[in-house]
């Protein structure tokens, strides 16, 4: 079974294929790769790296996650207190007295 999106580029990907996807250079990919943030294997007699589109397609996903829950920080870190939890504060006082 394959999906549209393997007919593209085959099951795996050079690291040349991941930085054209990902609009970085090869080197910025390698780097990922190195860092263990970009999961990948080396394959062949000269251990060419690859990058199986369905890791890729995660990666992408986790940094769109990453990317949506650092803005909801930095949106906390700029709300006040009403903003977070509603007026309640207001509601309680009036109703207690």
């Amino acid at each position: 079974m394959s999906d549209d999106s393997d007919d593209t580029f085959g099951r795996f990907l050079a690291l040349t294929d991941v930085a054209e996807v990902l609009s970085l250079t090869a080197g910025e990919v390698l780097a990922l790769v190195r860092s263990g943030e970009l999961p990948a294997i080396r394959l062949g007699s000269i251990g060419q790296w690859r990058v199986e589109q369905r890791v890729l397609e995660s990666f992408i996903a986790d940094k769109y996650d990453e990317t949506r829950r650092i803005a909801l920080w930095n949106e906390a870190q700029y709300a006040d207190v009403a903003e977070l939890f509603g007026d309640r504060r207001g509601q309680r006082r009036t109703s207690n007295s």
